[in-house]
């Protein structure tokens, strides 16, 4: 990703969808005289989540089950993370859980608890995602990563055409790659391609800070485990394994069902960096939702279901999905625009293995559309 690659969202003539439906979001809220940010439903839900994650380790320390109970705990540690960063997290990195500056931040901090740094998830999710969604050299979430390819724009290589056997298997190092290696590599690729435009104090300070974080994260997770509760390090290593698998498969598989699946669109820009579309149609293009009417589904992934009511309107609390969902696809209609969605997670995750299929086809890039 280089500094120049930014593109611009410049349609022929300007849709009327967007400002039509924000017009229609706001009147919803205005005419039910709720707040768009969390309600007592989403609070209890933060303490719930909250409790998930740091409840079985509390457990660990204070009574050392027995090794098959302590991966138990372990699994359910990652259920919590998942749960944690799909739903606090996000909407408070988002501005979405709060109208108050101090809380959104706060809560955002809750992603030190995977071991992640808060400037690079919202570079890679917040600037790149969810402006330049399903453009390869710009998207983080799908770039070329050479043994998973998420796009019919990177080249085929002849592992590809078993990528939808394997690529599962990758998924669930995701979380165990960002607390090691993934911040790091972002913070220089950031910097150097310019998306990250803070002076070089403030980089350093970033820098110092990612370590820092770091080493209290792997404290807390290894040293107290071993040298408070007298738990063997391989054990605790076993767990922490486990607990980043649990937290990748599931964090990386919500994702790839919004996006990498059939009907999905992975725009290119012109030579000069234009795409001749509107940005929120952009968005319906490559944005598929998955079992709306799964509420405990719904519950627990912080409302990612609801990823095109999402990407059109981030800073409204995932609570609400359900509801403006409604609006949003009666707009999308009246204007003769794509809404997509898969009426299951079942058809959702069949829709991206056919994805994966279909990207390591050697003869894929003949059939771009």
């Amino acid at each position: 990703m280089q500094a120049k690659e930014r593109i611009k969202f410049t349609p022929a003539a300007k849709s009327q969808f967007f400002p039509t439906l924000k017009t229609r979001i706001e009147s919803y809220f205005t005419e039910n005289k709720i707040s768009r940010h969390a309600n007592s439903t989403m609070v209890i839900k933060t303490i719930v989540l909250l409790g998930i994650y740091i409840l079985p380790f509390c457990a660990l320390l204070l009574f050392t089950p027995p090794f098959w109970v302590a991966l138990l705990l372990w699994f359910l540690m990652g259920l919590g993370i998942s749960g944690i960063g799909m739903s606090i997290m996000h909407d408070a990195n988002h501005g979405a859980y709060s109208t108050k500056a101090w809380v959104n931040k706060w809560l955002g901090y809750t992603i030190y608890l995977a071991g992640a740094g808060v400037t690079n998830w919202k570079l890679q999710h917040n600037v790149l995602h969810h402006t330049y969604t399903n453009i390869a050299t710009l998207d983080e979430d799908i770039r070329d990563r050479g043994v998973v390819k998420l796009s019919p724009h990177s080249s085929v290589q002849h592992l590809h055409r078993f990528q939808w056997l394997y690529a599962f298997l990758f998924y669930g190092i995701l979380t165990l790659y960002w607390v090691t290696a993934k911040d790091f590599i972002q913070y220089h690729e950031f910097k150097k391609s310019g998306v990250n435009k803070q002076t070089r104090r403030e980089n350093n300070e970033l820098l110092a800070g990612l370590i820092i974080m770091k080493v209290i994260y792997f404290s807390i997770l290894f040293v107290l485990p071993v040298a408070v509760a007298g738990i063997p390090f391989w054990q605790v290593f076993a767990g922490f394994c486990v607990m980043h698998i649990t937290s990748g498969l599931v964090l990386t598989i919500v994702f790839q069902l919004a996006h990498s699946v059939e009907g999905t669109s992975y725009p290119v820009a012109n030579g000069q960096g234009n795409l001749d579309k509107d940005w929120a149609i952009h968005q319906l293009e490559t944005t598929v939702n998955f079992a709306p009417k799964n509420r405990l589904l719904t519950w627990f992934l912080g409302g990612l279901n609801f990823q095109i009511e999402h990407h059109l309107f981030p800073k409204i609390c995932h609570v609400h999905y359900p509801q403006i969902a409604v609006i949003v696809k009666e707009t999308a209609h009246e204007f003769g625009v794509p809404y997509m969605e898969n009426k299951s997670f079942t058809s959702a995750l069949r829709s991206h293995i056919s994805s994966l299929r279909r990207f390591g086809m050697p003869s894929i890039n003949d059939a771009i559309g």
